[in-house]
C-alpha cells in the first residue's frame, strides 16, 4: 500500500540496450526464432534452440508491450520446459484459453498473474493444482472464471452430499501449498459461508492476501489460522463492521485495506473507537487505508487536559481521533482518499505518506496505491489532469510514470485510456519533454497507440491521442511503430464523423507521417491503403460541393505518398484521381492552396513513365497548358503544370499522341511562362532527390525540358544555397549541367541557367570552407 516498487522513475536519456533491440525485432518477427505449424497455426521454436527464464519473460513482456495480441498460438512456444524457461507469467489482459494456460504449465512457475483473462476457466484449475507446488504468486484479479463459483452442483439435490464430499474431502479448492502472494477480487459466492474458509485455511504460508470486491466473507475469523499474514486488502468488501473483532486478532499484520469506493459501504458504526481499536491491537501496523470511509471522524481534534505547568512539554496532538495512539509512532502510509469530512485536507495526520487530493503529493501517492483499481484510479486521475492543466506539477516523471503504467495495466478501462491520454498531453506539452529520452518518447507513443487501437470508436480517446502526438516530432519519433500509428489514422479518416475535428486532426496527422520518410513507408501507407482513403473523402467532398481543410490536406497527403512511389501513383489514377482532380479544379477554383497540391501530385505521376500515357489525353493536356498562366500560390501552380508537360513531352513527339491540342504550341506556352518567373522567388516545395530533374536536363530531343529542369535548378541553388548546392554535386549534376554548356542543341538560355547553378554551387563551397577553416573563439 506505499507508493509502489515497480513505479521507478522512467526518465532516462540513455539509448536502448542491444538486448532491448534485438528483443523488439524479434516480437515483430518471431520467423526469427520460430515455425508456424501450418495446421494449427501455432507457433513453435524452431529446432536447435533453447531460451534461459530470462529471454523467455523479456519475449512475453515485450511482445505484450508491443500491442500484440496474446493468445495460445503465441504461447505454444513455451509449452516446452526443455528448450524455454519461465518463472514468472504475467498474462494480465490476454486472449489465452485454458487450452494456452495448460501448455505454459509444463513450466515450473512461481509467479502467474492472470488477472482480465476472460477466456480462462475452471477447466484450468486442475492444472494449477496439478503444478502448484512451485507457485508462490497467484494473481487471478477480475474478470478471471477459474475458481468455482459454487460447491454444489446447479439444481442438485440427489448429488449434494456427493458434491461437498469432492472439495472436503480433499480437503482445498486451490492446492498451492507453498503460495505466499494471493489476490481473488470481485467474487461472488452466493450465500455459501463454507466457501472461502475452504479456499483460504490450507494456504498456510500466505503472507499477502487481496480479495477486494468479494462477497460473502463471513466474519473472516478464518483469517486468524494465517499465520504468516503481514498484508490484507479487503477494498470493496462490504459489512466489515462485523469482521473488526476477527481483524483485531490478526496481529502479525502491517498493510490492512478496509478502504471503500462507496459512501454508503463506508459508514461504521462509533467510527471513533472502532479504528482506535483496530489501531491498538495490530501493533506492527505500519501502512492503513481507510479511503472513503467514516473512520477518520469529524475532523475535530481530541486534547488532553491543559497542562497546570506553562513549561512541561506539549503533547502532540492529531486531527484523526481514532489514532491518537499512533502519534509519536506515524504510519508510513495512510489512505486517505475520499474520506467522508475531507480527512487529507487536515493539519495532523501521524503518517509520512497520505493518498488522498489536498495537493500533488498525496495525489501521486493515491495513484501508485490504487493503480490495480480502476474506479478510484480513474478519479485520481482526474485530480491529477487538473493539477496539470490548472496547475504546475513538480514531479513530472514521477506523474509520467504513474500515468503509463495506469494506461498499461487497464488497457480495456475506456475512461482510464482517456484521463491517462489527456494527462499525457500537458506532460508533453510542457517544457519538460524536451528532456525525454529515446525510451520515454518510445513507451508514451506505443501506450498512447495500444491505448487508441483498443478504443477506436471513441472520439475522445482518438482525439485526444492524436493532440498528444502532434506533440512529438513527426514523423521521428513515431516511426518504430509506423505501422500501427498507420492503420489508427486511417480508420480514423474512414470512420469518424465527416468534417468533424477527430477526422481533421487524423488528417493532418498521416500527411506528417508521409512527410520525410523513404520510399519504404510511403509504399507502405499505400498499401494500408491511405490512397483509397482520400479520394474516398476528395469523393465526399465533391458530393456535398464542401470545401475544407481536410479536403486541402487529403490532396497534400497524396502529393507526398506518391513523392517516388510509382505503385502509389497508379493507385491514384486507378481510383479515379484525375476525375476528382477535375471535379476539385472545376468545383473549387479559385482554392490556391488546393490547386497547388493537386498540381504537385500529378507532377509525381508525370516522373513515372509507364503512367504518363494516361495522361495523355486532350482534356489533361488542355488543363495543364491553361495552368502555365497561372499566378495562383506565386508561381508553384504554373511551376508544377510544367513540369508535368516536361515529363510528358520527354517521351519524345511520337509519344505525343494528340492532335490537339499541339505538341510545339504547348511547349511553346511553357517556355513563354518559364521565362516570366523570377529566379528569385521563394518556393514552398522541398526536394529529397533531383534524380527527376536532372533526367529532364539530358533530354536533348526536346530543349523546352531542359529549360524547365535548369531554371529549377538555378532558382533553388540561388534562393536554397545550403539545402540544395551540395545535393546537385553529390547526385552528379555539376557534369550533366557541364555538358549543356559543351552541347549545341540547348538554346543559349538553356546554358546561361546551367552556367548560374555552377556559380552557385562554387560559391557555396568556398563560403563553407572558410566558415569550416575559421578559428574557433576562445
Amino acid at each position: 500500500m506505499t507508493m509502489l516498487p515497480f513505479l521507478t522513475l522512467c526518465k532516462d536519456s540513455a539509448p536502448e540496450t542491444l538486448l532491448e533491440l534485438c528483443l523488439k525485432y524479434v516480437v515483430d518477427h518471431l520467423d526469427t526464432i520460430c515455425s508456424v505449424d501450418p495446421f494449427t497455426k501455432d507457433y513453435k521454436l524452431k529446432d536447435g534452440l533453447a531460451l534461459p527464464s530470462e529471454i523467455c519473460e523479456k519475449i512475453l513482456q515485450f511482445y505484450q508491450q508491443g500491442g500484440h495480441i496474446l493468445d495460445d498460438s503465441f504461447i505454444n512456444i513455451f509449452q516446452n520446459p526443455q528448450t524455454t524457461r519461465l518463472q514468472r507469467v504475467h498474462l494480465r489482459n490476454s486472449s489465452i484459453t485454458d487450452d494456452g494456460l495448460c501448455s505454459l504449465l509444463n513450466q515450473k512457475l512461481i509467479e502467474l498473474d492472470i488477472a482480465n483473462c476472460s477466456n480462462i476457466t475452471e477447466g484450468s484449475l486442475v492444472h494449477i493444482n496439478e503444478s502448484g507446488d512451485s507457485l508462490l504468486s497467484l494473481i487471478i484479479g477480475s474478470s478471471v472464471n477459474l475458481l468455482p463459483d459454487t460447491l454444489f452442483p446447479a439444481n442438485s439435490h440427489v448429488q449434494e452430499k456427493e458434491s461437498i464430499s469432492v472439495y472436503h474431502k480433499r480437503g482445498y479448492i486451490l492446492r498451492t501449498p507453498n503460495l505466499r502472494r494471493l489476490a481473488v477480487r470481485h467474487f461472488i459466492v452466493d450465500g455459501e459461508k463454507i466457501y472461502f474458509p475452504l479456499l483460504l485455511r490450507p494456504l498456510h504460508n500466505l503472507t499477502y492476501l487481496d480479495l477486494s470486491g468479494c462477497f460473502d466473507l463471513g466474519d473472516l475469523s478464518y483469517l486468524c489460522e494465517l499465520k504468516n499474514l503481514i498484508s490484507l486488502i479487503l477494498y470493496n468488501v462490504q459489512r466489515l463492521q462485523d469482521a473488526i473483532g476477527s481483524l483485531c486478532k490478526l496481529v502479525n499484520l502491517r498493510h490492512l485495506d478496509i478502504s471503500q469506493s462507496k459512501e454508503k459501504h463506508g459508514t461504521f458504526r462509533n467510527e471513533n473507537q472502532t479504528l482506535a481499536m483496530l489501531v491498538e491491537n495490530l501493533p506492527h501496523l505500519a501502512s492503513l487505508d481507510i479511503s472513503g470511509t467514516n473512520l477518520a471522524g469529524t475532523g475535530v481534534a481530541e486534547h488532553s487536559p491543559a497542562s497546570e505547568s506553562q513549561h512541561e512539554v506539549s503533547v502532540p496532538q492529531t486531527d484523526i481521533p481514532g489514532l491518537s495512539s499512533r502519534v509519536l509512532n506515524p504510519f508510513d502510509f495512510l489512505g486517505l482518499y475520499g474520506t467522508h469530512h475531507e480527512a487529507c485536507r487536515r493539519h495532523d495526520i501521524p503518517a509520512r505518506m497520505v493518498s488522498g487530493d489536498a495537493n500533488e503529493d498525496q495525489i501521486l501517492v493515491a495513484a501508485a496505491a490504487y493503480i490495480e483499481r480502476p474506479d478510484v484510479l480513474q478519479k485520481v486521475l482526474n485530480d491529477l489532469y487538473h493539477l496539470f492543466r490548472y496547475e504546475t506539477c513538480q514531479n513530472v516523471n514521477y506523474a509520467l510514470s504513474i500515468v503509463l503504467e495506469a494506461m498499461d495495466r487497464h488497457l480495456t478501462e475506456k475512461h482510464i485510456q482517456i484521463s491517462g491520454s489527456a494527462t499525457l498531453f500537458y506532460i508533453v506539452k510542457s517544457k519538460e519533454r524536451q528532456l525525454f529520452g529515446v525510451k520515454e518518447k518510445r513507451r508514451i507513443i506505443c501506450t498512447l497507440i495500444n491505448g487508441m487501437s483498443a478504443h477506436k470508436g471513441d472520439d475522445t480517446m482518438m482525439r485526444n491521442g492524436c493532440l498528444t502526438l502532434f506533440q512529438f516530432k513527426i514523423p521521428e519519433d513515431v516511426l518504430f511503430d509506423y505501422e500501427r500509428l498507420v492503420h489508427i489514422l486511417l480508420h480514423i479518416v474512414s470512420e469518424m464523423e465527416q468534417g468533424g475535428f477527430v477526422q481533421r486532426i487524423g488528417i493532418y496527422l498521416l500527411n506528417s507521417l508521409a512527410c520525410q520518410v523513404d520510399g519504404i513507408q510511403k509504399q507502405l501507407l499505400g498499401d494500408l491503403g491511405a490512397i483509397n482513403q482520400m479520394l474516398t473523402l476528395i469523393e465526399d467532398r465533391l458530393a456535398r460541393k464542401v470545401f475544407d481543410d481536410a479536403l486541402e490536406v487529403a490532396w497534400s497527403t497524396m502529393w507526398n505518398v506518391t513523392d517516388e512511389t510509382a505503385v502509389n501513383c497508379q493507385r491514384f489514377l486507378d481510383g479515379r484521381g484525375m476525375e476528382f482532380f477535375l471535379g476539385c479544379l472545376s468545383t473549387f477554383p479559385d482554392k490556391e492552396e488546393l490547386l497547388r497540391n493537386m498540381m504537385g501530385l500529378l507532377g509525381n505521376v508525370a516522373e513515372v513513365k509507364i503512367l504518363r500515357h494516361r495522361l495523355m489525353t486532350s482534356q489533361f493536356v488542355s488543363v495543364f497548358a491553361d495552368l502555365l498562366d497561372s499566378c495562383s500560390d506565386g508561381i508553384e501552380v504554373s511551376y508544377n503544370a510544367a513540369g508535368v508537360l516536361s515529363h510528358m513531352a520527354s517521351d519524345g513527339p511520337a509519344a505525343w499522341t494528340l492532335k490537339s491540342p499541339r505538341r510545339e504550341d504547348v511547349l511553346q506556352r511553357m517556355v513563354a511562362a518559364i521565362e516570366r518567373w523570377d529566379l528569385h522567388t521563394e518556393r514552398n516545395i522541398n526536394y529529397r532527390s533531383f534524380e527527376p530533374i536532372l533526367y529532364l536536363s539530358k533530354i536533348y530531343h526536346t530543349p523546352e525540358c531542359q529549360h524547365w529542369a535548369v531554371w529549377a535548378l538555378a532558382n533553388l541553388t540561388k534562393v536554397y544555397p545550403s539545402r540544395y548546392c551540395s545535393l546537385v554535386e553529390m547526385e552528379g549534376g555539376l557534369n550533366i549541367l557541364e555538358e549543356i554548356i559543351h552541347n549545341d542543341k540547348p538554346y543559349a538560355r538553356i546554358k546561361e541557367l546551367a552556367a548560374m547553378v555552377i556559380l552557385h554551387c562554387k560559391q557555396y563551397r568556398e563560403k563553407d570552407t572558410v566558415n569550416t577553416d575559421a578559428p574557433l573563439d576562445g
